[in-house]
């Protein structure tokens, strides 16, 4: 096994076991036969909203809507917030919002204590590569324009989002902006010519037929281009990153050619899989315990390459 990448292994109690196979038929049952070809990105768009009512908003945590650089996001901010988080979230570029990804953004800001900020970025077809990128480029400049400090900014995506979080960042390097101090990505899908995905039937949400009506949406034939499939593109130079993967989704193969290359291009990058977990399985913060360790390893992570206001001070 690679030296960056870490199996997690942890035991789980009964009711833990029961409510991951619960959540896994669940998902086979109610999400993985609608993320098809077949209904139109309409369809689906509206059924992950609905699936979103079976996850948990973090308590305590409130939120408000505001646009940043005519933008509209979410925002999630605990009083006293150490530091700012700009989260894209997954659905293949097609679907997903900030409510279909509010487990994971609320329960982040609370572990993290951390100011979360989620784009509504625009989607395909209506509106393909490079438009997401656009629109995440943009709240990200809003970010910096609005005082907050680029070491004290993680950027994070999931799978499509994931993706996005590293296209963005390369085009911020491209145009030689300040890059945040860290990037977290979940399952990303960083490769949309679908070349050598995981060969899994394991996988309970996720299918070939589905990812390809995907990347056709957002980018129809030219696939291998960098904005899309970020895996090609430029890997040197980018902030400390950290990746994870759940050990049964297609998308596995993605996680472990994106932290090889990432580390030969010299950009510290650590992988973690946890086996028998699903695509995007941080969804079920609140509900299930590997979620909520997950996400409490990447406030650990967010904390430990950020510069809080008060270092900026001292080192001023």
């Amino acid at each position: 096994m690679s030296l960056f990448v870490d199996r997690i292994s942890r035991s789980q109690s009964t009711l833990q076991q029961v409510l991951a196979g619960t959540l896994r038929q669940s998902l086979a049952l109610l999400f993985k036969p609608v993320a098809n070809p077949r209904f139109s990105f309409t369809a689906q768009r509206r059924w992950l909203d609905i699936m979103a009512h079976s996850t948990l908003k973090a308590r305590g945590i409130g939120s408000h809507d505001n646009a940043l650089a005519n933008v509209p996001c979410r925002h999630y901010q605990p009083l006293h917030a150490q530091t700012t988080v700009l989260y894209l979230h997954g659905g293949g570029y097609v679907a997903g919002s900030p409510d279909s990804h509010k487990s994971i953004t609320s329960h982040l800001a609370k572990f993290a204590n951390a100011h979360v900020v989620v784009p509504d970025y625009r989607l395909a077809p209506e509106h393909p590569c490079p438009a997401a990128i656009e629109d995440a480029v943009a709240v990200y400049l809003a970010l910096l324009e609005s005082g907050v400090s680029p070491g004290s900014l993680t950027l994070m995506g999931d799978s499509a989002g994931g993706g996005l979080a590293l296209a963005t960042l390369q085009a911020l390097k491209a145009s030689g902006k300040p890059l945040p101090s860290s990037i977290i990505l979940f399952s990303p899908w960083v490769d949309l010519t679908l070349g050598q995905l995981y060969d899994t039937d394991r996988d309970i949400m996720l299918s070939h037929s589905w990812l390809a009506s995907a990347a056709d949406a957002y980018a129809g034939n030219d696939t291998r281009n960098v904005q899309c499939s970020p895996l090609f593109g430029e890997l040197s130079d980018l902030p400390p990153t950290l990746i994870q993967a759940g050990g049964d989704e297609i998308l596995l193969n993605d996680s472990h050619r994106l932290c090889a290359a990432l580390n030969e291009a010299g950009t510290p990058t650590r992988l973690q899989i946890h086996p028998q977990r699903w695509h995007d399985f941080q969804l079920h913060a609140g509900v299930l315990a590997d979620s909520d360790h997950a996400l409490m390893t990447c406030a650990r992570f967010i904390h430990q390459h950020a510069i809080h206001d008060h270092e900026e001070d001292a080192h001023a």
